[in-house]
């Protein structure tokens, strides 16, 4: 994480970068230790997890965001509300980060599971990456691939595919029978999809 945060640095400006080691540290403090229970504000770093598109711009929010989820460690409850209440940019931060957080086996799932009930094809591919491929069931994992191909989203946006399509003879028949209806429906039929059919027929 501190390589990450030093390469994230010399992106920023002086004030970006600064910014950015107040934020941390504010983050690292939270995880130190719970608030006090009385206390019904909202921690800082949430409040900064918020900000950092105006504090480091655009193009570097979401690796700062990343970055302050990962300093924070928060539990499920914090990230659902982070999700929930949170743009699209913050939530597909919340959705990247899950892999490098300390939750218990598939805590992070529901947030996963909103964000491939939406047609955001940014969402989506954040959805479903490292923690979605480690913790989807195979039936909910064979519908993400089909919302992939549904949304356009490129399947190599899908963490694990090789792995996880080899020898699935369900999700070949899933695939077929995608291709079949948008056939017969004069659609065209994602280009993507042959080559995950191909992966089902490679040996389990």
């Amino acid at each position: 994480m501190r390589r990450e945060a030093a390469e994230l640095r010399e992106r920023l400006s002086a004030e970006g970068a600064d910014w950015l080691d107040g934020a941390l540290a504010e983050a690292a403090r939270a995880a130190a230790g719970p608030a006090p229970a009385e206390s019904r504000a909202v921690p800082g770093w949430e409040l900064r997890f918020a900000a950092a598109g105006r504090a480091c711009g655009t193009e570097a929010a979401e690796s700062a965001r990343v970055l302050l989820l990962c300093a924070a460690r928060p539990g499920p409850a914090a990230l659902a509300r982070l999700y929930r209440h949170g743009t699209g940019e913050e939530r597909r931060a919340v959705l990247r980060a899950l892999p490098r957080l300390p939750l218990a086996p598939g805590e992070g799932l529901p947030l996963v599971e909103d964000a491939l009930r939406t047609n955001d094809t940014r969402l989506v591919a954040a959805a479903v990456g490292p923690y979605a491929a480690a913790h989807l069931d195979d039936h909910a994992w064979r519908h993400a691939v089909l919302k992939c191909l549904f949304t356009r989203v490129p399947v190599r946006a899908l963490a694990r595919l090789p792995e996880r399509a080899r020898g699935d003879a369900e999700l070949a028949r899933m695939l077929r029978d995608f291709a079949a209806e948008r056939s017969a429906a004069g659609r065209a039929v994602p280009a993507d999809l042959d080559h995950v059919l191909a992966l089902t027929a490679k040996d389990a």
